[in-house]
């Protein structure tokens, strides 16, 4: 297409310095739109100062609004009644105080749960802050954080360490020296208790922690050992079925095997033992909380 030189304008441009000129030539119709580009601009920067200007004066308006609202409290406050201000001061030592309360009935509660699962009898809630802490030199708030501290240590020791029964059901053979069900006229160390059952009844552990070994171990036959905190472990023979593995976490009251007569066994039953850094223990004395 061939363009007309009327649709060209030329602009030139004078270099005062070096007296030169340069030409450019421009189409005729950009600078006809040149007014409105200038226009349009200029209408873009109003509107960005319009909008400035709006909100710097609403934020200065909500904040004359937020001082006179602070300054509306703090009148009304030092007009409330010394009787309210010293009844709102206890509501708030009671709130406190209720919340130590509230936070001491969680932990008693957790505890039971854990000693429930363990067939035995919990705690009861009624007896806090008896006679017995009943000290006039510490505040309410004092003796609750004292309870809170104190059942704190009792909930992590009891979760860790091997209470109550692996399977509820009578004792067939105690913790210590007996004649050797194998060999007449000799005697053997049992390191554990046995509890009687038949094949397949479920097997729990009785304290929170991880499975170190799974397996058959000797005359233990198919064996859980497990390893709780405070240097405590677990020992669980003679199963007919394992249902943990190796470096499982388990929780107290969990399903881990099965009653069996596996290895050196004269019957159906499950072999229990409790050991303290690597030492076996009567676990008569972990059955109850009286032993």
């Amino acid at each position: 297409m061939n363009l007309k030189l009327t649709n060209f304008s030329t602009i030139i441009i004078v270099n005062k310095n070096q007296e030169q000129t340069r030409a450019i030539r421009v189409k005729t119709k950009h600078l006809n739109r040149l007014k409105h580009y200038i226009i349009g601009i200029a209408a873009v920067f109003v509107m960005l100062a319009l909008t400035i200007v709006y909100l710097t004066n609403r934020d200065s308006k909500e904040e004359q609004e937020r001082q006179q609202l602070l300054s509306q409290i703090a009148l009304l406050k030092s007009k409330l009644p010394a009787a309210e201000a010293a009844a709102l001061a206890t509501n708030t030592n009671k709130s406190s105080a209720q919340t130590y309360i509230e936070s001491i009935q969680g932990k008693l509660q957790k505890i039971n749960d854990y000693l429930r699962k363990r067939g035995l009898k919990g705690f009861s809630t009624n007896d806090i802050g008896g006679e017995k802490n009943a000290d006039a030199k510490l505040s309410d708030n004092e003796k609750y954080s004292l309870y809170d501290e104190y059942l704190s240590r009792l909930l992590n020791s009891v979760a860790f360490t091997p209470m109550g029964y692996p399977r509820l059901s009578s004792i067939t053979s105690a913790f210590g020296y007996r004649s050797d069900p194998f060999e007449s006229g000799s005697a053997e160390l049992h390191p554990g208790i046995d509890f009687r059952g038949a094949k397949g009844d479920p097997v729990r552990v009785t304290a929170d922690g991880k499975v170190a070994f799974t397996g058959w171990k000797g005359g233990y036959g198919n064996c859980i050992m497990v390893q709780h905190k405070n240097d405590f472990q677990t020992l669980y023979g003679h199963l007919s079925h394992i249902d943990v593995r190796d470096g499982q976490e388990v929780k107290t009251g969990d399903i881990i095997g099965k009653v069996g007569s596996t290895g050196r066994s004269t019957g159906t039953h499950l072999h229990y033992e409790v050991r303290k850094n690597g030492r076996p223990v009567n676990p008569v004395k972990f059955l109850t909380l009286n032993n």
